[in-house]
C-alpha cells in the first residue's frame, strides 16, 4: 500500500511541478498502484481487523481510481461532449471532501507511528493545495504548495515502505518510525 502510494505520488508529482507533461503515462500508475495496489492493501488490513489501514488504503485507492477516470473524460476518451461539460469545480469540492477525511484520519495517524502522521499531515497540505487551487483561489502559490506536498508524501511513502518491509525482515527497528504520540487513550466501555 505504501510502495503504491509512494509510486503514484512521485509520478503525479512530476507532472504538478512541471518536470513531465500530459497523464497519459501518470494513468497506468494511478491505476495499478495507486488505487489497486492500495485496494489490495484495504482488503488486507480489513482481514486483520485494521479498521483505520483499510479506510485509509479504500478511500485513497479510490481516490485514484476517481481521477483516472477523471482523465479519461478530459482527453475525450468518452466523447467530448462529455469533455466538453466538465466543470472543474466538482473536482474542487471531491478535493475538499478528502482533505476533510484526511484532517480526521490525520487524528487517527497519531496513534500509529511518527512516520505515517507525518504521510498524513503532507496529504493534508496536498488536498489543501488541490482544493484552493482548483477553486481559484491564489493558483500559482496553492498549486505549488499540493505539488511539493506530493513529492514529500512519495518520499516519506519510500521510507515508511522500506521501514516497514525491513523491520519485518530483520525482526528488529532498522529503519526507526517513530513511536505513537500517546496522547489519545482507548477507554474500554
Amino acid at each position: 500500500g505504501l510502495f503504491g502510494l509512494a509510486i503514484i505520488t512521485l509520478v503525479a508529482s512530476s507532472l504538478k511541478l512541471g518536470l513531465t507533461s500530459g497523464v497519459s503515462l501518470v494513468f497506468p500508475w494511478a491505476i495499478f498502484l495507486g488505487a489497486t495496489a492500495q485496494l489490495f492493501a484495504c482488503i488486507n488490513d480489513f482481514k486483520h481487523d485494521n479498521t483505520f489501514g483499510a479506510t485509509a488504503f479504500g478511500a485513497y485507492a479510490f481516490f485514484w481510481y476517481s481521477m483516472g477516470f477523471t482523465w479519461l473524460i478530459q482527453n475525450g476518451v468518452f466523447g467530448e461532449k462529455l469533455a466538453q461539460s466538465t466543470d472543474t469545480k466538482q473536482l474542487g469540492f471531491a478535493f475538499l471532501g478528502y482533505l476533510i477525511f484526511t484532517a480526521f484520519m490525520t487524528i487517527g495517524a497519531m496513534e500509529t507511528h511518527k512516520v505515517l502522521f507525518t504521510i498524513f499531515v503532507l496529504i493534508d497540505f496536498l488536498f489543501l493545495g488541490l482544493t484552493l487551487s482548483t477553486f481559484g483561489v491564489a493558483e500559482h502559490l496553492t498549486h505549488n504548495i499540493a505539488a511539493y506536498a506530493e513529492l514529500l508524501i512519495a518520499i516519506v511513502s519510500f521510507y515508511g515502505c522500506g521501514a516497514a518491509v525491513l523491520n519485518t525482515h530483520f525482526g528488529r527497528t532498522f529503519l526507526p518510525v517513530g513511536k505513537p504520540f500517546g496522547i489519545f487513550k482507548k477507554y474500554c466501555i
